[in-house]
């Protein structure tokens, strides 16, 4: 497995978390990221929420600052299963 690939179980389990809290079938909801759509799951979030996220994808430094946290770094090596 490539270093900065997420364990497939791993990311299944997460689109599973995810599609329950969004109400969209996890399959969906794999297609739309992977072809770069986010219309579902930006439907199902609230107007503010839907917001932050498309100012956050819109904006590469935002993303960037996000990802450098310390926060984002643990949960990326979770799912990675970097230890």
């Amino acid at each position: 497995m490539n270093k900065n690939s997420i364990d497939p179980k791993k990311l299944g389990g997460l689109l599973d978390a995810v599609s329950k809290k969004l109400g969209v079938p996890p399959e969906k909801l794999k297609s739309e990221l992977e072809e770069g759509k986010f219309d579902s799951a930006l439907s199902a979030m609230n107007g503010n929420d839907a917001a932050r996220f498309r100012q956050a994808v819109n904006n590469p430094r935002l993303v960037e600052k996000l990802m450098s946290t310390p926060q984002a770094q643990a949960l990326y090596k979770k799912l990675s299963g970097e230890r």
